[in-house]
């Protein structure tokens, strides 16, 4: 069955006019998709668009392009195999099913159209559901929102007690949520929330719905994260597009058992990275995209208050945007002072790189491992990961390292990375390298597994396209 869903406008957010949006069924009646305006790339921060809607089976989609006659199209990711159609200024195309997609015109990636179809929402809470508190758009003191869900008649129900942010734009006074325990957080379609939502020390939360967390106000909040995990454990955020943070868009410190489904991220600012995780494990990532003007998605050991191991995380399904260096890295920071982190058992897995742009050398690879602080870094899968261009840096860079901005010692190693049918059909980029720190603090054990780079399987250690030390043992190539 074909369904559709859109949403309204919120108040006081401003929207892009580059793009007309508008969707159907087959045969349908055609609903107008507010476009938001998003910005991107802290190298020259310009505005983009970006409008979304949720879909069930086939949909079709018109755009008006309004601000150039259009030669080509093109649609990313190139997976997605997108056949699309343009007369003059209008592109339709099909889609059958939830995508993430940019839309180029004339080869335009930083005045692009992100398109987001997601999938309908399944037990959305509603505003007059037993134990849901509406809060309706205006400015809001944290302890009145806390009051609404300590009420004793809801308790007495027996639900999770749900925040319901109506469409609108929702400022918080204080600039900061604190979410208590067994709560969910509910941000419909059409909501703005100006602020950032902050779960300390707290269990069994959820984060929902298909509104925006914006924060392109926050100038001067410079450690302001859109969603804040710490401490806490059986998190799950899901739906919901973060809009230009300070800092991270999503930050996970000393956390179990958290989950990030179909989220969406925009930055700009420096270290504004997407989702950075430290000292956490059993961490679930997916369905998410994420353009980002720093690490899009980065694993680390212990830094500032947070302390230990990361291990058991996997990020699915997902769609990665780096305007600044790596779209996927691990391994910077850990606790040398006691001998270092672990870091292990990280699966990548079917993931589509639109770009990787770092003009420092330091920070190059879209896939990158530096291990720093006395980390080991062991039992790495990257599996089914498309590249599709890196305007400045390298395809992937293991290295064991002593990062001198960060590290008063460097890792202690790397071990057991395998690259399964990883391609990058882009050429003409810096080798790739893989480099251990010295004899006692290599890579040991990486195996590329069906590697392609330029059209071309790679199947030995060709130094126009990887590089290795002395220190980088048994790495092998296969053909599957």
């Amino acid at each position: 069955m074909n369904q559709l869903q859109v949403y309204e406008a919120p108040k006081y957010i401003p929207g892009r006019e580059d793009y007309r949006v508008k969707v159907r069924t087959a045969g349908g009646r055609w609903q107008p998709l507010f476009v938001y305006e998003v910005k991107v790339d802290m190298h020259e921060v310009r505005p983009a668009s970006m409008a979304f809607f949720d879909v069930e089976g086939e949909a079709e989609v018109e755009i008006d392009c309004l601000y150039t006659e259009i030669e080509h199209v093109n649609i990313s990711p190139a997976a997605r195999s997108v056949v699309c159609s343009h007369d003059g200024r209008k592109i339709s195309f099909k889609l059958n099913g939830p995508q993430k997609l940019s839309v180029e015109i004339n080869g335009g990636r930083f005045r692009n159209l992100h398109l987001f179809a997601n999938p309908l929402e399944v037990g959305a809470p509603q505003p007059d559901g037993a134990g849901v508190h509406l809060v309706q758009p205006g400015i809001h003191r944290s302890p009145d929102l806390l009051a609404l869900l300590k009420r004793t008649e809801d308790q007495e129900t027996g639900l999770p007690q749900t925040l319901y942010f109506a469409p609108g734009t929702h400022y918080i006074e204080e600039t900061v949520f604190a979410v208590p325990s067994g709560t969910v957080i509910y941000l419909a379609g059409g909501a703005a929330f100006a602020g950032s939502l902050v779960c300390e020390r707290v269990e069994d939360v959820e984060i929902r719905g298909r509104g925006v967390v914006y924060l392109a106000d926050f100038h001067r909040f410079s450690a302001f994260r859109g969603v804040k995990i710490v401490f806490s454990r059986r998190i799950s955020v899901e739906g919901i597009t973060v809009i230009d943070p300070p800092h991270y868009s999503i930050f996970i410190g000393q956390s179990t058992d958290i989950t990030v489904t179909n989220f969406k991220s925009f930055s700009t600012r420096g270290w504004s990275d997407g989702i950075d995780i430290m000292s956490s494990s059993e961490i679930a990532i997916r369905d998410v995209f994420m353009r980002n003007s720093d690490d899009c998605i980065a694993i680390y050991g212990s830094r500032w208050d947070y302390s230990g191991d990361s291990r058991n995380i996997s990020v699915r399904d997902s769609v990665l945007w780096a305007d600044v260096a790596h779209p996927l890295m691990i391994g910077t920071h850990g606790d040398h002072r006691r001998g270092g982190d672990i870091i292990e058992n990280i699966v990548y897995e079917n993931i589509d790189i639109l770009e990787h742009h770092e003009p420092q050398e330091n920070y190059w690879g879209a896939l990158a491992i530096n291990a720093g602080d006395c980390n080991t870094v062991r039992n790495v899968l990257y599996s089914n990961i498309r590249v599709e261009w890196i305007e400045q840096g390298q395809l992937f860079d293991l290295r064991v390292v002593m990062n001198k901005d960060y590290n008063p010692e460097p890792g202690t190693g790397i071990e057991k990375v395998t690259f399964r049918n990883v391609s990058f059909s882009g050429g003409g980029v810096h080798p790739s390298r893989i480099y251990g720190y010295d004899e006692d603090r290599g890579v040991n054990g990486v195996q590329f597994i069906n590697l392609q780079m330029g059209g071309e399987l790679v199947e030995n250690a060709r130094t126009d396209l990887i590089l290795l030390n002395t220190y980088a043992h048994n790495v092998v190539f296969k053909r599957e």
